[in-house]
């Protein structure tokens, strides 16, 4: 199979969706791997780095995604990406189309075959794919939010750590999975005083047994919600609904009930974000005010940190990559169903119930088209 990797075009991306580990693995494999030029040096890869393992660089994105089988990248594509798609390629990178129609009807006007590392599961319920990423995501955010709170910034001017006779900020974080999870981790190791909530209580079981002398946890009732929040100088949003909208669990008429200058981190961005008054935001521009209140909801927090966040993306993806290419995508989804969990859209059909349902859209069974 010829494998393509363009270059992230994404605002201040800087991951790249292939490492030269990997095109050596798919190169040894049989496989060819084409790259276009500069594709890996914001995480620090160069194009001797690629060519070193044997690997094509290419001058354009055209000659990639006009050449290869299968387009692996990070981000979900862009509007002139998209159009450089067509009917029988395979596409294999984060989509989150819930919340997006435009790419969704433009990648089933394509006919490829698009499949979302975020859908992807595991035996244990997980989401292989997207947990190294909100790993990073999560460590990210108290770090950012940390730096959302001070004056210059708009925020409150709290110190997370407090100082002596001062008391530390209040960190509340919405959703105790893997992003919730590393983002208490980070916050109390910085001095905060962290509470998590979640709805299940075998999660808050875990957390407790785990963590019970570093953070509190709470059952995320509305009211216990907003009770928090109203305590908080951060609030951080942690929640997935996988391949769905996020849940909206801060409305706009509720942010003058919480402190003046307190930082909103909204790690759900890219499912929607999951306070109402969230927008999508870049690097180069990352916060922004409303009623008071500072929003950060950069919708590629990972990319800040290209190098650790590729590697670590780098490491899960590998398998599905080979999978996929050895195999075909059908043969690789009909025997993992795992991998076909992924699938969003087949050939003008989109094939994930979460997303059609959020987008109003028809879909079909993911297995009815293997």
């Amino acid at each position: 199979m010829h494998i393509g990797c363009p270059k992230e075009i994404k605002p201040q991306e800087f991951r790249v969706g292939m490492t030269p580990a990997a095109a050596l693995e798919a190169i040894n494999r049989g496989h060819k791997v084409t790259i276009e030029t500069n594709a890996g040096m914001g995480a620090g890869f160069t194009d001797a780095d690629y060519v070193a393992v044997g690997a094509k660089i290419v001058a354009t994105a055209a000659e990639v995604f006009a050449g290869a089988d299968m387009i692996v990248k990070v981000k979900e594509p862009q509007a002139v990406e998209r159009k450089m798609l067509r009917e029988g390629q395979v596409l294999f990178t984060y989509l989150h189309l819930a919340p997006d129609a435009e790419q969704t009807h433009d990648l089933i006007a394509s006919g490829a075959t698009c499949i979302a590392y975020e859908t992807v599961t595991d035996d244990r319920g997980g989401l292989p794919l997207l947990a190294p990423m909100s790993e990073v995501a999560g460590r990210l955010a108290p770090q950012v939010g940390a730096w959302t709170l001070q004056k210059a910034n708009g925020g409150r001017g709290v110190l997370m750590g407090g100082v002596p006779g001062v008391l530390p900020a209040k960190v509340l974080v919405i959703g105790g999975g893997v992003v919730g999870t590393h983002a208490a981790k980070i916050a109390a190791g910085m001095g905060a005083d962290v509470t998590v909530l979640d709805r299940s209580v075998p999660r808050l079981r875990y957390l407790d047994d785990v963590f019970g002398g570093t953070f509190k946890n709470a059952y995320a009732s509305a009211s216990t919600t907003m009770e928090l929040a109203r305590e908080a100088d951060m609030i951080i949003g942690a929640v997935l609904i996988p391949g769905a909208a996020a849940p909206k669990l801060i409305k706009r008429d509720q942010l003058k009930e919480l402190k003046p200058g307190a930082a909103l981190v909204d790690v759900a961005i890219d499912q929607g974000g999951c306070f109402e008054t969230s927008k999508a935001t870049t690097h180069q521009d990352p916060i922004y005010e409303v009623d008071g209140i500072m929003h950060y909801c950069v919708a590629n927090m990972p990319g800040a940190v290209a190098r650790t966040s590729t590697l670590a993306l780098g490491n899960a993806t590998l398998p599905f990559m080979l999978a996929l290419a050895d195999k075909g995508w059908k043969r690789a989804c009909a025997e993992d169903k795992h991998l076909l969990n992924g699938l969003n859209v087949h050939a003008g059909k989109l094939t994930y119930a979460a997303v059609g349902q959020a987008l109003n859209l028809p879909y079909v069974d993911a297995a009815s088209v293997l």
